[in-house]
């Protein structure tokens, strides 16, 4: 029997006490802290005695460890029933620890444990969700594509013991959903990873769908002929210069028990390659166009969580998919098409193409009435240049806006609130057409993207637009949880939004 589509996380157990001697191999992580006269290890009384953490302390402060934020040692301590302990570094004590220190921290502890298959850990012992997620996310690969030659021989972190001062159901539970969440960013990641050549439109709706199926979610695939015939003129117009042509996926999770519950529509852009169209992009660095799928890979992640955490909601995905190329079919610079529901369009840059297919999507989302909209895309170098690397910027109505920021900034995600000035709307004239697609300024450039969605939403609908042109793929060195290549932002924030909107409406 195969395996569910999507991404297998480790086993997660939890437990009250160590592992019995003799019968363990595993690494034994925790969590340490800058003192006066050295590192201190915290978060282990219940677990460890006080020679155990002696002996650790003094190995530290032999290796001239600091106990700074991410510093890994490895050691052997015989006392303990596991082969090796694993200390990270938390950095300076604080009264209280934000989840995201103690993500990072396990995460760290995961990627320089790369041939250990078992991990018991005292950092669930501050914060269990953190240090389960962290784990997982840390322990993340993606090897899809790679031979016997250069394929990890190990099996990688098959096996994650947290360790609690009680190991009940509430407690499990716990565990179970910090479980659920890591293995979402981690589905949304290998979409990411995946190649252009192996994920095309096709394909990406076909992975999309089974994965939807797998989780009992309503699905809806349209064709090119489909969507031609409705009227996408946005997804049509993008797609036409490529041989594989578009799709748009719809993802419905039922979750809604009354009438009062609230339903969220969630679009992500899926472009599953850009080249930029006729307005073509420079060589350099364009195979991370791989990555500008991000949006839509993080949509379909979330609303299949959704339904993994039965959120008492309806969320409603809606995705556009094709790949932007240049041939002699391919739109030009100067033409005009017809998005969903007749708003027409100058095409002055084919490379401003994502905000094309997202109008159509989120006309077509709007006409399920929700109550909430969240849009996220790859969508402008410019979010880059205002917010560097690892920020997404957030836009949209003023209120909702604010609290996908916020929830965003909880969970580690780090959005940021951006305003839309409504002057920037003027130059989105056309002299053709209702609007253009790009403005004739280089300056604010993610504003002027948002002004363009934000004329497609519909009256009454509470939205968001969220950016992450550079915080879906990183393109840098690991660090923390987050690896080299896709990450999988904003699907935390996204869920933490479903489930304040399922508790708070």
């Amino acid at each position: 029997m195969t395996s569910a589509p999507g991404y297998q996380a480790p086993t997660v157990t939890v437990s009250s006490s160590l592992p019995r001697r003799g019968v363990s191999d595993a690494v034994l992580v925790v969590g340490v802290v800058t003192g006066d006269s050295g590192p201190v290890v915290i978060g282990s009384a219940d677990f460890l005695d006080a020679d155990a953490v002696t002996a650790i302390e003094s190995n530290l402060q032999a290796l001239g460890a600091s106990g700074g934020e991410g510093q890994v040692h490895r050691l052997v301590v015989p006392a303990l029933p596991v082969a090796s302990v694993l200390t990270v570094g938390l950095g300076k004590p604080r009264d209280a620890w934000p989840a995201d220190v103690i993500r990072r921290a396990a995460g760290a502890a995961a990627r320089s444990l790369d041939k250990t298959g078992v991990v018991v850990t005292s950092l669930s012992a501050i914060d269990l969700e953190a240090a389960v997620e962290g784990l997982i996310l840390g322990a993340y690969r993606f090897n899809d594509f790679r031979s016997a030659k250069t394929a990890p021989t190990d099996a990688g972190l098959k096996k994650i013991t947290a360790l609690a001062a009680d190991a009940k159901a509430a407690t499990k539970a716990q565990a179970q959903r910090a479980v659920d969440i890591a293995t979402a960013v981690a589905t949304a990641r290998d979409f990411v990873n995946t190649p252009p050549s192996h994920l095309y439109p096709a394909e990406f709706a076909k992975r999309a769908k089974a994965l939807g199926e797998a989780h009992g979610l309503d699905v809806e695939v349209l064709d090119d002929k489909a969507l031609a015939k409705a009227g996408y003129g946005g997804i049509i117009g993008v797609g036409q210069g490529s041989s594989r042509p578009p799709r748009l996926v719809r993802l419905a999770h039922r979750g809604a028990k009354n009438k009062k519950a609230k339903t969220v529509a969630l679009v992500g852009k899926g472009i599953t390659f850009d080249t930029g169209g006729i307005s073509i992009k420079p060589a350099a660095n364009m195979h991370h166009m791989t990555s500008d799928m991000g949006g839509a890979a993080a949509v379909i992640a979330t609303v299949v969580l959704a339904a993994v955490r039965q959120l008492p909601i309806d969320v409603i995905a809606t995705v556009p998919m094709a790949e932007n190329m240049p041939s002699a079919t391919a739109q030009r610079p100067g033409d005009v098409l017809t998005q969903y529901g007749g708003i027409t369009v100058e095409v002055l840059n084919t490379d401003a193409e994502g905000r094309l297919i997202l109008a159509d999507a989120i006309v077509r989302a709007c006409e399920d009435n929700p109550d909430y909209l969240i849009e996220t895309s790859t969508l402008t170098g410019a979010q880059t240049v205002a917010l560097g690397a690892r920020t997404p910027g957030v836009m949209g109505s003023d209120e909702f806006r604010d609290r996908v920021a916020t929830l965003s900034q909880e969970v580690g995600e780090n959005g940021w609130a951006m305003p839309l000035p409504e002057e920037l709307k003027d130059d989105l004239k056309s002299t053709v057409a209702d609007l253009a697609n790009v403005s004739g300024s280089r300056f604010a450039g993610m504003l002027v993207a948002g002004t363009y969605l934000r004329e497609f939403v519909a009256d009454g609908v509470q939205w968001a637009h969220i950016d992450v042109a550079a915080p879906a793929y990183n393109t840098g060195s690991p660090w923390g949880y987050t690896p080299k290549g896709g990450t999988g932002v904003p699907t935390r924030t996204m869920f933490a939004v479903l489930e304040d909107v399922a508790a708070n409406g």
